[in-house]
């Protein structure tokens, strides 16, 4: 059973509690906020990595990537080869305006092009400046921290695993065909110890 006036005795409680505690003030700009380490403020695009597969601005709900790309032919590695052809990255441009950082392009690029930078400060004035093409993006791709380690309890990649496998059976089989050869220079001098004496 609540008696008149209790809600504002209430309210009147948390207002003596609070004005005892210190106010915290973020200085922002002069300092610069704590951001978490998976932080989603732009996208940096690292464009060597780039292939334009396009599945980037496909899966992109918002459409606001936007590329443009030309072939280009490539000559033969070896004669008698043949010529192959490939894209070239003429541009590659983000609507942030648009963008509402879902993250499905930086999922589903195949070839580790696109990543989250922490970066936030690029508020314009006008709307059409939001748009970014990629030499702002590759600017970004320097600010993306790196990841994280992993647990030292976690199991091993099976890349990894898999490519330290292949090099130990390489290295072994090197060691044993090293060893072998040793072996067979051994027998041949000890075949011939007469061609040895007569060279001295």
């Amino acid at each position: 059973m609540s008696f008149p006036g209790s809600g504002l005795a209430k309210g009147l409680a948390v207002t003596l509690r609070t004005m005892t505690k210190r106010s915290v003030t973020a200085q922002y700009p002069d300092v610069q906020p704590d951001l978490a380490p998976r932080t989603r403020g732009v996208i940096g695009l690292f464009e060597e990595n780039c292939t334009v597969c396009m599945l980037c601005a496909r899966e992109c709900p918002d459409w606001c990537i936007y590329i443009d790309s030309h072939k280009e032919t490539v000559p033969p590695a070896a004669p008698g080869g043949r010529e192959r052809s490939r894209n070239v990255l003429d541009r590659f441009a983000i609507d942030f305006a648009l963008c509402m950082y879902c993250g499905i392009c930086i999922e589903v690029c195949p070839f580790d092009a696109l990543f989250w930078s922490p970066e936030f400060e690029y508020a314009e004035t006008d709307i059409h400046d939001l748009t970014h093409e990629r030499d702002k993006l590759r600017e970004w791709m320097w600010t993306v921290p790196e990841p994280p380690a992993l647990d030292p309890a976690a199991e091993e990649p099976k890349e990894i695993a898999a490519a330290r496998k292949a090099a130990d059976k390489l290295a072994a089989q090197q060691a044993a065909e090293a060893a072998a050869r040793n072996e067979s220079q051994n027998e041949s001098q000890n075949q011939n110890p007469d061609t040895e004496e007569e060279g001295t």
